[in-house]
């Protein structure tokens, strides 16, 4: 589990590169307590870890582990929040997304296919390498993958991740975000405010959230009128606050894609892909505690 750490934080690309640097690398064996001649393990050991736990049970409790300690160094809020979500591409192509009757056209020697013409969704098609992948887009005009959900609960003071939830691409991120805001406060945290982007914009996430007793501190969309948030929410400075703090959240994503290689995931299987993820949000938080010390 300390290799999965160090994997997450020097951007090894996979456990067999990160078992042939353990020969040589002197700090990796330092973190793990090897001496220099000691035998290394072999890539097989993560393998046997990841079916012996069957789930991302230890991951999250070691990432509760980490945010607790945070919580008593005194890093983080207990007043303004953010929640926000992305795609993790998964390890299937889009060869592998056939129909689940195994109609249309048969694939080449090659494995490609023609899909023209051909109406493909996650209703009527799966994929056969990896069955838990959706198909879904970033956005308009973008391009349909077979990913993840990845949902981060940030708080703005520092910059720290509360909460991360890997889900079906097809599951709404106002649903997780609930999810997300209950889970804090069952682990004893209390959120005042909770910022978002025009994505949560929904009567039902801001009914959700007043009910609690937490200002929906959510960008508006013009036009659209939502009981509980207009220019009695809007027109605090608080908000104004919330609307530059949140984007603060898109440095984590972008950490955890590029520096701890979760882009696209190196496994098949969404508990495996969270297993990965929450790992590498417990190394950025690391990290970002290192740096706040030292400032």
């Amino acid at each position: 589990m300390k290799a999965t750490l160090l994997i997450a934080l020097f951007s090894v690309r996979s456990d067999r590169q990160f078992c042939e640097q353990l020969d040589y690398n002197i700090l990796y064996r330092w973190f793990l307590d090897m001496s220099m001649d000691e035998s290394s393990f072999d890539h097989s050991c993560f393998t046997k870890l990841r079916v012996r736990l069957k789930d991302d049970k230890i991951a999250n409790i070691f990432f509760g582990k980490v945010v607790e300690l945070a919580r008593k160094r005194g890093l983080l809020s207990d007043e303004h929040f953010t929640v926000d979500g992305t795609l993790i591409e998964a390890w299937a192509s889009q060869k592998s997304f056939r129909a689940n009757d195994d109609s249309g056209d048969k694939p080449d020697d090659k494995g490609d296919r023609n899909f023209r013409g051909e109406k493909r969704t996650n209703d009527t098609h799966s994929s056969t390498t990896d069955p838990e992948a959706k198909m879904m887009r970033k956005g308009p005009g973008k391009e349909a993958k077979l990913s993840y959900g990845a949902h981060c609960l940030m708080e703005n003071r520092n910059g720290l991740v509360v909460g991360m939830l890997v889900t079906p691409a097809t599951d709404t991120e106002t649903a997780v975000a609930e999810k997300l805001v209950a889970d804090w406060i069952a682990s004893g945290g209390t959120i005042e405010s909770l910022g978002a982007d025009k994505g949560y914009h929904t009567k039902a996430l801001v009914a959700y959230l007043r009910s609690l007793r937490i200002a929906p501190h959510i960008a508006m969309i013009a036009g659209r009128k939502t009981p509980g948030l207009d220019r009695r929410t809007t027109r605090h400075s608080g908000y104004k606050m919330s609307q530059v703090r949140r984007k603060i959240v898109e440095e984590i994503f972008g950490w955890a894609k590029v520096i701890g290689g979760i882009r696209k995931s190196r496994f098949v299987g969404r508990l495996k892909t969270s297993f990965a993820t929450v790992f590498v949000s417990a190394a950025y938080n690391l990290l970002r505690m290192s740096r706040l010390a030292a400032a």
